[in-house]
């Protein structure tokens, strides 16, 4: 599996640059201010309607131990769709900006750093070379294993 390419939407977060699996990617939409739902983390800025699917919206900067960062003329919330104790689920991430769909082969995707990185290392999935640069590759399972988006994501189906 040397030879084999995945793809990977890069984005930038406080900074630095990271990635994740283009097949998690749902689609990319313009930032929303979400609708804060009272007594959640901050981790979980609230909720958007998209096209009348109620989504929760997470902010990763927030999730990765940074400081909430005031939404720019490049936010986006990046919509994906990740396994949460074995259900599908769909999930806004604000992230600061989007920057391209890369190609990057197995062979320039390294292990795990036991140290170094920012964030948590069950939040890695790996480290890439790009472009002469290294970029996080994000474990978005891992990331949004979270007790609080499970139960966010399950509230505006009992709702209904």
């Amino acid at each position: 599996m040397k030879n084999h390419t995945s793809q990977y939407l890069t984005f930038r977060l406080g900074g630095e640059i990271f990635a994740v699996g283009i097949l998690a990617v749902k689609e990319i939409i313009e930032y929303v201010t979400p609708t804060v739902v009272p007594l959640m983390p901050q981790t979980v800025r609230g909720v958007i309607n998209l096209r009348g699917s109620v989504l929760p919206v997470v902010d990763l900067s927030v999730r990765f131990g940074q400081d909430v960062v005031e939404a720019g003329r490049r936010t986006c919330i990046i919509i994906v769709e990740t396994m949460l104790q074995g259900e599908r689920q769909v999930i806004g991430v604000v992230v600061d900006a989007v920057d391209a769909v890369l190609e990057v082969p197995a062979s320039d995707i390294g292990p795990t750093p036991a140290f170094g990185a920012r964030i948590r290392a069950d939040f890695i999935s790996g480290i890439a070379r790009i472009g002469g640069r290294f970029v996080i590759l994000v474990d978005l399972d891992a990331v949004l294993a979270l007790e609080d988006v499970l139960a966010l994501t399950q509230a505006p189906e009992q709702a209904a």
